[in-house]
């Protein structure tokens, strides 16, 4: 079992992404799911997702599947070698040598950071709410912001394990992004209370902070999985409210629910559903940015061959990723770097 023995430096790292059929692979990967299966003959074999921070490559081991099981676990990085073929369309790997890696992984092999500058986008996301006018709110949200240990939480977590925003400054990135929309829409919709909706779009998934743990790879913690960040989100708010004299319970209640309902389905995990207008907007902002842009790395991502995605097993369907058509002056506007993302991680509004 010599071939694994490779370092895991970045420099000397072949990134997923870069991972073609037909070639030899050697080096060290994040296993992300494991599943120890057996064959129609009854024959033991490891499923595996193998990852850095580009993407992720199915991986099989069907010999010494068993003995090989034991050596590691799930959200352990392993050394391994072995051959890439294309099955059903897409790029897999069967492995023939693997063991553990001895060496203290480097986090930036296989943790995923916000493409977007993050002094940039507390600097935008600042301005933003340097616009709520209301004395109680803009109390809450100091309370928050002059709290060290919490923006440094805030400033690095993930938005989430997988799905949307799943990288560390995802949470910064997401937020800013929902601030942004809400200030929007409350301009577009006058009858939407701007400070409310801006506030809560800031506290929505505040307790995120304690629900993922990041290192190597994002985790939830027992919190995490127990109580859940809707619920963690609104003790952070409460802990913050106690601290403040008079402030409107009414108010305060309009908060919570905005925080507690913001999934807007029972069946997606919300205990409460929107049951007045901003908290039906706030679900609607949030939904929007989060399946934006989780499909869009979801494309991005794709390693089926030609036009049409892999099956989406969120969506039930197959998205076409190849480029829109677009015109000439949208093509110049994308080559000077005139977007509207770029401009929404900007500090001129």
């Amino acid at each position: 079992m010599t071939e694994p023995s490779t370092d895991c430096r970045p420099h000397r790292h072949v990134w997923v992404e870069k991972i073609e059929a037909e070639s030899r692979v050697s080096g060290c990967y994040l296993v992300k799911k494991k599943k120890l299966s057996t064959t129609r003959n009854g024959n033991p074999f490891l499923n595996l997702t193998l990852a850095d921070k580009t993407g992720e490559l199915p991986a099989k081991v069907w010999d010494r599947a068993e003995s090989f099981s034991d050596l590691f676990r799930e959200g352990e990085v392993i050394k391994i070698a072995g051959q890439t073929a294309t099955y059903q369309g897409r790029v897999q790997l069967t492995v023939s040598q693997l063991e553990p890696s001895s060496e203290t992984p480097d986090p930036g092999i296989f943790v995923e950071t916000s493409p977007f500058d993050t002094p940039g986008m507390m600097r935008s996301l600042r301005t933003i709410l340097n616009q709520v006018k209301d004395i109680h709110l803009k109390a809450l949200i100091e309370g928050f912001w002059k709290d060290r240990k919490f923006m440094d939480l805030f400033k690095n977590a993930p938005a989430a394990k997988n799905f949307h925003h799943s990288y560390l400054g995802g949470l910064l990135e997401h937020t800013l992004s929902v601030c942004r929309l809400a200030d929007q829409a409350s301009d577009h919709y006058p009858s939407l209370n701007k400070d409310l909706l801006v506030t809560a779009a800031f506290l929505h998934d505040v307790g995120k902070t304690r629900e993922f743990s990041w290192d190597i790879s994002i985790n939830y913690t027992d919190e995490g999985r127990l109580v859940g960040h809707l619920v963690l989100g609104v003790t952070l708010v409460d802990e913050k409210l106690r601290l403040l004299q008079d402030f409107p319970k009414e108010l305060a209640i309009r908060l919570r629910h905005l925080i507690l309902s913001h999934h807007g389905q029972y069946d997606f995990g919300s205990p409460k559903e929107p049951k007045f207008l901003e908290a039906f907007a706030l679900h609607l902002l949030d939904d929007l940015d989060a399946k934006i842009n989780g499909l869009n790395r979801f494309m991005q991502r794709d390693r089926q061959e030609g036009a049409w995605t892999d099956f989406n097993r969120m969506f039930g369907k197959y998205f076409l990723k190849s480029a829109s058509p677009v015109t000439l002056e949208t093509a110049k506007k994308r080559e000077t770097g005139d977007n509207r993302q770029g401009m929404l991680f900007s500090t001129d509004f």
